[in-house]
């Protein structure tokens, strides 16, 4: 596993990301903040899971104070929301710029750095998925959510 590797499944996973916070824009309040549908959260608490697990795994990455969990703040919007994924994009994208394929095989508090890397992308895809499964019971699916899908759009 090497760097260019990491950026690519980084890459697939804002894809997959904006796929979901595209159709996800619009979901009344009522249906953004419902609870209790998958592991006592519903499409809003999922998705704010998911970016705030983000930001914490970038900065403990970076040797930055854990931001404050996300997921005990008053729910926001979808749109602000998408606003705060690019924010943290943003940041990815300048810690990824920096990375190295040293420390991509080196350790992170005792975990080899590129299992931590990568775990993060599969959590995304975990929740990405609940988040498709209630996007669809409400008429409006995302899509193929695939990396294979992915791939062809980078045109390597």
């Amino acid at each position: 596993m090497d760097v260019a590797d990491i950026r690519f499944l980084f890459a697939y996973d804002r894809w997959a990301t904006e796929k979901v916070l595209a159709v996800a824009a619009g979901v009344p309040m009522e249906d953004w903040s419902e609870s209790n549908r998958i592991d006592r959260r519903g499409l809003g608490g999922i998705m704010v899971h998911a970016l705030g697990a983000h930001e914490r795994w970038r900065a403990g990455w970076q040797r930055l104070a854990l931001p404050a969990p996300r997921e005990r703040q008053p729910l926001v919007t979808p749109e602000e929301l998408h606003a705060a994924w690019r924010t943290e994009w943003q940041a990815l994208d300048r810690y990824l710029a920096e990375l190295s394929d040293d420390e991509v095989r080196g350790a992170f508090d005792d975990v080899t750095m590129w299992h931590t890397l990568v775990h993060l992308v599969n959590h995304g895809t975990q929740h990405r998925s609940e988040a498709a499964v209630l996007l669809t019971i409400m008429g409006r699916s995302p899509g193929d959510l695939d990396l294979i899908d992915f791939a062809p759009t980078i045109g390597e």
